[in-house]
């Protein structure tokens, strides 16, 4: 069987280990009434259904983990991290050469996460009274799918998630998928219609750690979610069934997952703990570090941007950087405590936090779409004809909302006013293109702009975006000539294997548990250096 089915099968459908906790209590009080008290062949611990006001939170912030998975992987591959020193056995993160066996966990986090959603989307399905919860479902669902179709290309998807009904899903082609995730998106914002014009539909209450129940910005995320698809699809030959959008808009604010995350055993923002400290103060991880190409957008080499290296990056401008692959003693610098992301000289672990940048802190929400990403979008179908907007201003607009990111703490205060900050980063580069928008003429041009800003702006926020968008755009531009450690013209490693131009791999490979079990199906033959995306460049 599939992995993704296997998890079926090992009632990993109902993620009963998630929930059991929550539900005990309630069970037990039914375990005793009357009716039931004499029933000794009920188990009132073993649940046969869950609600979704139980499941959705859950597996919110299933999702934000698998994100940071993403982020890691995004970092890694996409330019933002190189490995540190005083670590060894990079293997296949430096020479690119993926087995079956490297960032696995992408996939399997995926589909479990996909069976919650597809669970509360099954289980409501004529249930007008919980329209909101089957609206939000399909969204996050859509969501997951774009992630293994940005990752692997062609997966289960049409067969997929029917449990012990199909235990050896076929493929579908990427293709084929980004259409009908496009439609998905028409049916979520339909059923939160549904939901908003029937008198007894029940709220998403606390069950909501996006939006707290604001169902317009749903609507707004299912938009913006069709426009990345739709940018990312059209020009690849996906012919999607409807490409305008509900009058609700687009994304304006950052979309955060935020459960309650507090600096605790497990409660912990992922991100944090995976790159800052752990609950009880210790380091994360060490074995990465800043790249020297990703500090060029600060530094002044390609962009002067000293208030975001600093808000970005511990001791700007003197960070601690590699060149990715580079293993030569001497040259390769160590991680400081809490990680070079964390830019805060606050660095007792226990305490850390209330900082800039990507990190912050532990109790600060996950972004599951920043409003910087979804003004870059709109700036981009502006000037390919997607949309009818102006593109000029959406790139402002993502310019800005990416500052405001990074110079809002962990408390919601700013360490620096963006107004100001704006300011001064557009007079340090009036004359640069990538960032005065008024110097590109081309479509070309105009589209490499707002892929580098979009670049700069993902940068450990959400880096797989920027990962994609490189090897869907070929933008930032990288140029291969040298294998030299001091190379800051390319983020691509001294030591890669990838036959490629630009010396990148151009995807990872599927699972060796999804070839074990559902091999006749698996795609054959796929290689990191030459297998695209089918949207890629």
């Amino acid at each position: 069987m599939s992995m993704l089915s296997k998890g079926l099968v090992n009632h990993k459908f109902f993620n009963m280990k998630k929930i059991n906790a929550i539900l005990f209590a309630g069970l037990a009080l039914m375990a005793v009434s009357c009716k039931k008290y004499l029933d000794v062949n009920t188990n009132p611990n073993s649940a046969t259904s869950v609600t979704p006001e139980l499941i959705l939170p859950q597996a919110l912030v299933a999702t934000a983990g698998n994100l940071n998975g993403f982020n890691s992987y995004g970092a890694q591959l996409g330019g933002y991290a190189a490995n540190a020193g005083g670590y060894g056995g990079f293997g296949t993160s430096i020479s690119y050469n993926f087995t079956s066996a490297d960032q696995s966990g992408r996939w399997s986090a995926t589909y479990d996460n996909l069976e919650d959603y597809q669970y509360i989307i099954n289980s409501t399905k004529g249930q007008p009274v919980n329209s909101y919860f089957a609206g939000v479902a399909q969204i996050m669902h859509v969501i997951g799918f774009q992630l293994l179709v940005d990752a692997y290309n062609d997966v289960p998807y049409t067969d997929a998630l029917k449990g012990s009904a199909n235990l050896t899903p076929t493929y579908t082609d990427g293709k084929t998928i980004y259409k009908s995730l496009a439609t998905e998106l028409d049916s979520a914002i339909a059923k939160i219609n549904v939901g908003n014009a029937f008198p007894g539909v029940t709220p998403l209450g606390s069950s909501d750690i996006v939006f707290a129940g604001d169902m317009t910005k749903w609507k707004q995320l299912a938009n913006t979610i069709k426009l990345r698809l739709i940018v990312r699809g059209k020009a690849s030959g996906v012919a999607f069934a409807n490409t305008t959008f509900s009058a609700d808009g687009f994304l304006t604010t950052d979309a955060l997952i935020n459960p309650g995350y507090k600096r605790d055993n497990g409660r912990q923002n992922p991100k944090w703990n995976t790159w800052g400290y752990s609950y009880t103060g210790g380091n994360a991880t060490t074995s990465w570090i800043a790249t020297r190409f990703i500090l060029t957008f600060y530094n002044g080499t390609k962009v002067i941007d000293p208030i975001r290296g600093a808000a970005t990056y511990y001791q700007y401008p003197s960070v601690v950087a590699n060149r990715l692959g580079n293993e030569v003693s001497g040259s390769m610098p160590s991680c400081p405590p809490g990680g070079p992301w964390y830019p805060s000289t606050a660095r007792v672990g226990a305490s850390a936090g209330n900082a800039s940048g990507a990190l912050k802190g532990p109790t600060v929400g996950y972004p599951l779409m920043t409003a910087a990403e979804a003004y870059f979008l709109r700036a981009e179908a502006a000037v390919v004809g997607i949309t009818t907007e102006v593109a000029a201003t959406m790139f402002t607009s993502g310019i800005t909302s990416a500052f405001n990111y990074t110079l809002t703490k962990e408390d919601g205060t700013l360490v620096t006013p963006v107004a100001a900050a704006i300011t001064q980063y557009t007079n340090d580069n009036r004359t640069n293109p990538f960032v005065n928008f008024a110097l590109n003429t081309t479509t070309a041009q105009k589209v490499e702009a707002i892929i580098t800003q979009k670049y700069i702006a993902m940068n450990y926020v959400n880096s797989e975006e920027g990962w994609n968008e490189y090897r869907r755009t070929g933008y930032p531009t990288i140029v291969w000539g040298t294998n030299a450690a001091s190379d800051i013209t390319t983020f691509a490693s001294v030591v890669s294997e990838s036959t490629a131009a630009d010396r990148l791999p151009t995807r990872i490979v599927y699972p060796s548990a999804e070839g074990q079990y559902n091999g006749t199906n698996m795609p054959k033959s796929i290689s990191p250096f030459t297998s695209k995306i089918f949207w890629a460049k």
